[in-house]
């Protein structure tokens, strides 16, 4: 009924996609009615005719501009805490010009769109591949180390042919009527959804173009680098052609010159994960020369779900080492956690047994008991294989969850009856792992020490401690200093043993992750990809080290994190593009505010789409695949094999080497010939077959790929004229993911531009989403119709079944990553209010202004936060001066009057304690600048606090234009550099803390986000206090030692690149020098976080252990029975 009324409803007004694009079609007219125009002009004509709108762009915002210059001109004639409204109307017009470029872009757009269309034109159609112009200095410096410009006396000749991704191509690209539909929706900034081979790459060059004409720069963003640099190079020569600058950052070092040049370009290239690096390097840096980024004006981000959904599950760390992190449980309990699963793998085992031998009785009561086994058997190891495969015989699964939901009824109270005899109970859709008594007292046993791994009530015990007595107050706190450390102690063993537990019963090798070069790497399970330098946190990771036997690295301290959500949503304007976005739409709009155009395709998709093939077990599953790969091989058509890991992978390709069909496989090991293998798996070769009747027969064989999901985005497989005569590509997925787009990208790789092709899900009950989610009925269906093994069942009712488990998976994740997003919001807000005073403090320009609101908010925490005598104490204590009104004035005048009156006499005294600084400073300044200027670039200038000398250093040159007034700016800048990086620190490593610790606040039947939201709003608020209350008591103290001509020396140089090593003593301070917090900082700043390049084989030249040798970990057991089990 909703399917008709659906229909009908459509029928009436139209899809949205249909509305879409008739919203679109105007504008695309537009553009074909300017489209002769362009084609009439000259080369040299038509580059001046964007010069032309370039210079109409930049004076639409002319007079805005002027009225900005004028009031940063008035900044310094303003008092620093008259200044903020001057600051704001600079915001605020500086936000009217992005408005009115916006609309001047939008009043050009079909001019600039049919300019980029006739240069893709006479590039694909130059007479002798050249296209001949008038040389301009931009042409003369592109010559001078590109392939495709040359110069001949005043003319530049540009061909149609260079290299981009290590390989020459020729052009040969003109943009169809449907990709301006794209581009059009590109600049709105929404998400395009286009088929694959619709040319997205060239689709964005449109929306790039015209937008890098504002001058203000444009990201484009990919999934991966080889894609970054290559369509750089690809499209690079389109954008030059008419003088913008193009650069890609991942060809460059973070933190270079390269790259800082590489952002100034028109047009910047680069991968999401750089992107969002930068920004954070930036917000470490420790002067001006050391930002890379400019402002997030716009960014296009390709394969869109890729990079704002898949990988946005992860946040960007860039993290240092804390002290005593080498110090760590995770191999010392790694022995104990391995008893512990193989006990619940014998239990497990026991209860399998029981359950097949209960369940096949007559006697209804032994069923019901083996039906219980049987559910001990899951709950203890779901992902046993022999589980696995009972569970898909007829009926099993049924009464399976028929059992759960007795134990499940009434909010779990009948739980604990079932699990009870378990170690441990394992949920796989909700990834957890929790400790049974059973469990515990396994622990206790080993260990020989009952409480070794129970956590005390603390609450209780510390209440006991206040009653007792002391003969005084040291034993009582070495007491509660003692119990405190004993909690630490035990809470982190039990943590470490639940992340082992995890590690070992839910993180599968070659699936989850993989082992190279020594190291664990996380394979993503969307993308099949390697996440280069991502880490499971909360010390999963390390556990997982732990188990494989690598290097555990060292826990480390965050120093800055984002989201890619939080990152993304900076951009002024953001857009996207990609196959497969409608199915997320939702979670788009939600998070990001984008909405999904549905693009149509150029030519109408002749791919044919099968119904799934269903098998009870994956043995029949895979047979099935291969019968078929051959089938489709044979028939003379290229297959693609889509898997969901690399365990399948491999496996699909140990059973064609058993058939003797020569393959290529893709998966993460191999993710770095990803380009070359896709480029041939259209292709075919002529090759010798043998028929059932024994005759050989030579013919064309198609070539077969197996690749893990999402392989190859980016790259489009292209079919010989051969293989379209033979029918095409042939997918074969041999699993159905998590989620439908995922399926779509795989269905997307045969049938593009209107290319023959096939594709096909096989699937079996065995399947991680069928066990989870689908199966049940399925498998009634299939018990009702008697399948015997090796039959499939095939419907479109069957397709429906399983895209409904996708959907409630697609929900669980979408909620899984909104809360991530949920936790980051919360540090995003802190984020936000920190990188920007920081940045002020950085810049200059508007410290004074933030100096003033300190001030002011010392003043006012002050009067509202205690009496007379404590508000005595802390004006002596941070402002250094008495208070200025009597105890009287203070109870009868009003809080509002007291703050104006304390705010305005504190001010007073900043001001002339700094007028007074540059006073005593400038005569020494002036004499060596005029005397021996020519000596020194920067000195060293001493201020005091009254309690430490920090040494400022600053350039001779501006101290004396100034008359020393910039001592004091560099002064301020240093202090709140030191003062906010080190309380940052502090404070997410506290956060890091909380968010791990209010987890268990579920346990009573709290909201542990809520808890986190209102315990981090204080931490936040003392580390402001903290910032704060250092800054002013330094600042409100500062004053010049009396300095002699000669003690004037020259500033060492330092640079965020190569920080000098610190010197410090207990009254000497060189702010000049970064603290220990920056050093550490720029250590990690400094990291690559570029994708690695392969490393050389680790070869083990250690003495071989025999089998039945001691195993080398002093338990006494056999090597074979230890730590080389399983090898």
């Amino acid at each position: 009924m909703a399917i008709s009324l659906n229909k009908i409803l459509s029928s009436l007004f139209g899809n949205k996609a249909a509305r879409d694009i008739k919203e679109i079609r105007p504008i695309v007219d537009q553009i074909l009615a300017v489209e002769p125009e362009m084609q009439k002009l000259s080369n040299d004509e038509l580059r001046a005719k964007v010069d032309e709108i370039k210079a109409y762009l930049q004076d639409k915002v002319k007079d805005k501009r002027a009225e900005i210059a004028a009031l940063k001109d008035k900044i310094q004639e303003t008092e620093i805490d008259k200044r903020q409204p001057i600051f704001e109307a600079i915001d605020k017009k500086e936000t009217e010009v992005l408005d009115i470029f916006e609309e001047g872009l939008t009043e050009v757009l079909p001019t600039v769109y049919a300019i980029v269309k006739d240069t893709a034109r006479r590039f694909a159609n130059a007479e002798n591949g050249d296209i001949v112009v008038t040389a301009t200095d931009f042409d003369r410096e592109l010559a001078a180390d590109r392939d495709f410009v040359d110069i001949e006396g005043d003319k530049a000749i540009w061909h149609n042919h260079w290299v981009a991704g290590g390989n020459e191509m020729t052009w040969s690209m003109i943009h169809y009527d449907v990709q301006l539909f794209g581009g059009i929706v590109l600049h709105q900034g929404k998400i395009a959804e286009m088929a694959t081979g619709e040319g997205k790459t060239l689709v964005a060059t449109l929306p790039v173009f015209l937008n890098a004409l504002s001058r203000n720069g444009v990201h484009v963003v990919t999934v991966n680098d080889y894609l970054a640099k290559r369509d750089s190079e690809w499209m690079g020569p389109l954008y030059m052609f008419h003088g913008l600058s193009v650069d890609c950052i991942d060809k460059h070092q973070p933190n270079s010159e390269a790259r800082r040049k590489a952002y100034q370009a028109d047009i910047t290239f680069g991968t999401n994960n750089e992107f969002g690096f930068d920004y954070l390097r930036d917000n470490m840096a420790m002067a001006p020369k050391d930002l890379v980024q400019r402002i997030h004006n716009f960014a296009i981000v390709d394969e869109v779900d890729s990079v704002l959904i898949d990988d946005a599950r992860t946040p960007l760390i860039i993290s240092g080492p804390v002290p005593k992190g080498d110090v760590q449980m995770f191999e010392e309990y790694c022995p104990i956690v391995e008893q512990l699963v193989e006990a619940q793998r014998r239990l497990t085992q026991n209860y399998l047994s029981e359950a097949k031998k209960l369940i096949e009785s007559d006697n209804k009561d032994d069923v019901t008991a083996g039906f219980l086994a049987l559910f001990r058997a899951y709950k203890s190891l779901p992902k046993n294989n022999a589980l696995i495969k009972y569970l898909s015989q007829p009926g099993i699964k049924t009464g399976l969850l028929q059992t759960e939901e007795i134990y499940m009824e009434n909010n779990n109270r009948k739980m604990p009856e079932a699990v009870a005899p378990l170690f441990f109970v394992v949920d796989e859709k909700l990834k957890s792992v929790e400790m049974t008594d059973k469990g515990n007292q396994l622990i206790a046993n080993i260990v020989k020490d009952d409480t070794f791994f129970v956590l005390p009530d603390i609450t209780t015990q510390l209440s006991e401690l206040e009653n007792e007595t002391f003969e005084n107050e040291e034993q009582k706190l070495a007491k509660k200093d003692a119990l405190m450390q004993d909690y630490a102690l035990k809470a982190e063993r039990v943590h470490t043993i639940q992340q082992l537990l995890k590690a070992y019963t839910m993180f599968v090798k070659d699936d989850d992750y993989v082992i190279m070069d020594g190291e664990v790497k996380i394979v993503d399970e969307q993308t099949g990809r390697i996440m280069e330098g991502r880490r499971w946190s909360d010390g999963l990771h390390q556990a997982v080290e732990a188990k494989e036997r690598v290097k555990v690295e060292a826990a480390t301290q965050t120093f800055a994190t984002i989201t890619l959500q939080n990152y993304f949503r900076m951009y002024h304007k953001l857009a996207g593009m990609t196959g497969t976005a409608i199915t997320e739409a939702g979670e788009f709009w939600d998070i990001y505010k984008l909405d999904v155009v549905e693009i149509p395709t150029n030519r109408p998709i002749a791919r044919h789409d099968l119904n799934d093939r269903v098998y009870k077990t994956n043995r029949e599953k895979y047979n099935a695949v291969i019968e078929e790969i051959v089938k489709m091989r044979n028939a003379g058509r290229p297959v693609l094999v889509g898997t969901t890991s690399v365990e399948i992978s491999e496996l699909l390709s140990r059973m064609l080497s058993m058939r003797k069909i020569p393959h290529q496989v893709l998966n993460a090991k191999l993710h770095q010939k990803e380009a070359d293998i896709v480029a041939l798996a259209g292709q075919s070769t002529l090759g010798e077959v043998v028929n059932e009747d024994g005759t050989k027969e030579e013919k064309m064989l198609g070539a077969v790929t197996i690749a893990t999901n999402m392989a190859g985005r980016g790259t489009d497989i292209k079919l010989s004229d051969e293989v379209k005569a033979a029918g095409g590509l042939a997918i074969i997925g041999t699993e159905r993911h998590e989620s439908r787009r995922v399926d779509r990208q795989l269905r997307g790789r045969s049938g593009r531009q209107g290319d023959p092709g096939s594709s096909v899900f096989y699937v079996s009950l065995e399947d991680k989403l069928m066990r989870l989610f689908a199966s049940d009925r399925i498998s009634k269906v299939m018990d009702r119709l008697g399948f015997e093994e090796g039959e499939m069942i095939e419907h479109k009712m069957i397709n429906q079944s399983i895209e409904r488990a996708q959907k409630k998976v697609e929900e669980n994740n979408f909620g899984i990553r909104k809360r991530l997003l949920e936790y980051d919001d919360v540090m995003n807000k802190q984020r936000k209010v920190i990188y920007e005073r920081r940045r002020h403090a950085l810049m200059g320009e508007r410290i004074g202004m933030d100096i003033s609101n300190m001030i002011w908010d010392r003043v006012i925490h002050i009067l509202n936060n205690g009496d007379y005598e404590s508000c005595k104490e802390d004006f002596l204590r941070i402002f250094a001066m008495e208070i200025p009104f009597t105890m009287e004035q203070f109870e009868e005048k009003s809080r509002n009057q007291l703050e104006d009156e304390a705010f305005d006499i504190v001010i007073d005294s900043f001001k002339k304690r700094t007028a007074r600084l540059a006073s005593v400073a400038f005569p020494v300044i002036k004499d060596v600048y005029e005397t021996k200027g020519s000596m020194y670039e920067n000195i060293l200038v001493p201020i005091t606090d009254g309690r430490r000398i920090y040494q400022i250093s600053i350039p001779l040159k501006e101290a004396y234009e100034t008359q020393g007034n910039s001592i004091l700016v560099a002064f301020e800048k240093a202090i709140l550099l030191h003062t906010i990086d080190d309380a940052w620190k502090e404070n997410l490593r506290a956060l890091d803390e909380l968010k791990q610790s209010v987890q268990n606040a579920s346990y009573e039947q709290k909201d542990p986000l809520l808890i986190f939201k209102l315990e981090s709003v204080n931490l936040f608020d003392n580390m402001v206090n903290e910032i704060n209350d250092g800054t002013i008591s330094v600042l409100m103290r500062c004053s010049i030692p009396i300095a002699q001509e000669q003690d004037v020396q020259q500033a060492p140089k330092s640079s965020m690149e190569e920080p000098s090593h610190q010197h410090l003593t207990e009254t000497h301070q060189n702010l000049d020098e970064p603290s220990d917090t920056q050093r550490q900082q720029a250590a990690a700043a400094r990291t690559d976080t570029r994708a690695r390049q392969p490393l050389t084989p680790i070869v083990n030249n250690a003495p071989k252990i025999g089998r039945n040798d001691p195993c080398p970990c002093g338990s006494g057991k056999k090597y074979k029975n230890c730590h080389g089990r399983g090898l």
